[in-house]
Parts: C-alpha cells; structure tokens; sequence
C-alpha cells in the first residue's frame, strides 16, 4: 500500500525494506519473547549506514535530513520492527551537530557513523518532574576541569546499549535564574566511564520490550570538556533533539498505522463467516477505512514538521501536532486490527498483539497526548496557560 506523501524517498524505502527482510517477523518475535535486544538487527542498520543518516558528510555521515532519517525510521516499523531499539541516535544527532563544538563533532561523530560508539541515550525525565522540564532536580556543579553531577532520571532507555548519553542538569539553582528555562545545561556523558563509578543503572521492567532505567547520580565527575555549547543554555538545545524525537516518533506510529492496515485488509479478505468475507461488512470496513484516512494526514503534518526542522524554521507545533495525530492513528489501526483477528489477535504467532502493545506507548511517551493538546491550545490557539 503506497502513501500519498513523501514520494521523493523510494529508494531508501526499498533498500530499507530490503535490510528488513532479512529479520522476519519471527526473529522480532523471538527477541520480544526473550525480553532481548536486537543486536544482529542494529548492527546491520550501522553496518549499511542507516543510523549515520543525520552525520555530515565530511564526519562520515550520510548528510540526510530529518525527512530522510523519518522514513527509514518508518519503514522499520512497517516492516514489522520496532525503531525504538534504536531511534535515540537518530534524533540525539541534532543535539550534537548543531550545538557541539567542532571539537567534539570532529572526536564523536566519525566514530558513531562507523559504529564504533553508539549515541543512543537522553536523560531528561526525573520522577519527580515528569515533562515539567524546567523543575528537574539534577545538578551539575562546576569544580575545576570537572563538572559534579548528583541527581536521579527515570524511563532513560538504552542505557545498557549505548556508550554515550546526552544528559540535562541544572547548573543554576532556579531560584537564581529569570526565567525557567534558563540555567540548565547539556553534558555529553561516556558511559563506558560513568557506569559503577557515580552513576548507578537500574532497569524497569515494562509492558514492551523496551530497555529502559532508572538512573541515579552520586558524585559523578565529567569533565568540562564534555559541557554541550554554552552553559546555562541547556533547555533551549535540548528542544532540537524533542522536536526530531517527536517527528520521527510520528513516522514510527505511521509506519505501525500502515503495518496494521495492511495486516487487517488482508485478513478480512480471507476470513470466511456466515459465508462471506468479513471484509465486506461496513462495520469491518469502515474503521479500517478512518484509521487510514488518518494515517494519511498525519503523514502530510509528519512531512511539514521535517521540512521545517530540516529548513532550521521553527517546528514545535508541527512536531507535536505529527506526533499527536499519528499515534492516535496507529493506535485506532491497532484497534481495528486486534478486533477484527477475534481471538487470533491476541496470539503471538499473529504478531498483532506485539505491535498493539508497542504503539500503545506513543499516548505516553515522548510526551502525552494531553500535554499536546496544552501545547496547542497555549502556543497556537492563545488561550491561557493551563498549569
């Protein structure tokens, strides 16, 4: 099934989808049920340059935009796979490329184009904070040539899977800056380091299979070198990575939306009751149909969010609105699609009930749905401030 938008990217749409015929639908399975990671599957993502797709050329990147990195990230999911495994180092790239100092391109990126180090981290969220970024309690004070971090994150994934984190801290107390938003910095973190000499891991089993942690702070030393540009700006550059997360996040559910339709379509054209194809019942047809006419339009918003994150124009309200509506549809798809298997939706083997479960998170997470609307109803619309 084609869409209606993006039509410029057929090559790496077929090349992509080449990659992931290679990993069936029963080698994600099998990863889901071990509750495992899918090393073979991101090492060949890196192998054949995929994950580098946002690193400049003369780094040993691709030198693609975010619209790019958003279809190879959808096209995994259309597949069958689930991005989430590895879509960190697509959008922590901004972060980087376009805050870091050429120093820091020039000793980090040329390495996580070849695979050699793996960006696949953010540590924003702290449990007691949540989305409210602005309140975070981790600190980072400055002692000489180190940077002390104390604090505590929650829900960072791929910690375990990664060698570096890009990491959010308070270096100014708020009660001493004028705005909120200001006195929080970036820090690149070397994990490989870090790990069992101030920073303390501990998993969070959950409903996917999706490795993420708790995280906890005790005297960590970083030195100052690793500070992400200037200090103090933290918040502001942190917006780059959440606008691409939430756009390539968008693309994921879209690619799980046309995942679902097309697993429904074709099984609703098969399945036999009272003698004909369940598919030729409006009551069958006509979820499937809006699912997909949603799909379709958060396609279009997905797109508009890229060209203006790729045309550095500002892209909060289309990010988020791509993300909102995507995941509302993918999540109908999924509906539609677990009802109309009956009692074979819920079997592994079906795979249906993986991917139900996988692209339910994106009414959470990155950011909530309801935190979305407040996003628009303040910022576009002009109403009050809810909170």
């Amino acid at each position: 099934m084609q869409t209606t938008a993006g039509q410029g990217f057929d090559e790496i749409r077929e090349a992509v989808r080449g990659l992931c015929a290679a990993f069936p639908a029963e080698y994600h399975r099998k990863i889901d049920e071990a509750r495992g990671y899918p090393d073979a599957f991101v090492e060949a993502l890196t192998k054949a340059g995929w994950l580098a797709a946002l690193i400049p050329e003369d780094y040993g990147g691709s030198g693609l935009g975010l619209a790019e990195a958003s279809v190879i990230m959808e096209e995994i999911n259309r597949a069958g796979g689930n991005s989430g495994a590895c879509h960190g180092q697509m959008y922590n790239m901004g972060t980087l490329i376009r805050h870091g100092s050429e120093e820091q391109r020039r000793r980090y990126l040329p390495k996580i184009a070849t695979g050699e180090l793996r960006l696949q981290s953010m540590g924003v969220t702290e449990p007691t904070t949540g989305t409210d970024t602005t309140r975070i309690k981790t600190t980072a004070v400055k002692k000489g040539d180190r940077y002390v971090i104390n604090g505590q994150k929650v829900w960072i994934s791929r910690v375990q899977h990664s060698d570096l984190m890009i990491l959010l801290a308070r270096t100014t107390p708020l009660d001493q800056v004028t705005r909120k938003s200001e006195g929080m910095s970036i820090f690149l973190v070397d994990l490989r380091e870090a790990v069992g000499k101030g920073l303390e891991v501990r998993p969070i089993l959950n409903m996917v299979n999706h490795e993420t942690n708790e995280l906890f702070f005790d005297d960590l030393e970083i030195p100052t070198e690793n500070l992400i540009g200037e200090e103090g700006q933290g918040f502001k550059y942190i917006l780059t990575g959440l606008n691409a997360e939430r756009t390539l996040i968008a693309a994921e559910c879209i690619g799980d939306g046309y995942w679902f339709i097309d697993k429904v379509t074709d099984y609703t054209k098969d399945r036999i009751v009272f003698g004909r194809p369940i598919g030729q019942n409006q009551g069958v047809q006509f979820p499937i149909a809006e699912a997909f006419i949603e799909i379709e339009a958060a396609n279009l918003m997905r797109f508009e969010a890229c060209r203006r994150y790729d045309a550095r124009e500002p892209c909060g309200s289309q990010a988020n609105m791509a993300k909102y509506l995507a995941a509302k549809a993918s999540w109908e798809a999924a509906n539609a699609c677990l009802q109309f298997h009956g009692g074979f939706g819920f079997a592994c083997d079906y795979d249906v009930e993986r991917k139900f479960r996988e692209t339910r998170l994106y009414q959470v997470a990155p950011i909530s749905t309801n935190l979305i609307l407040s996003y628009v109803a303040e910022h576009i619309l002009g109403l009050p401030r809810s909170f």
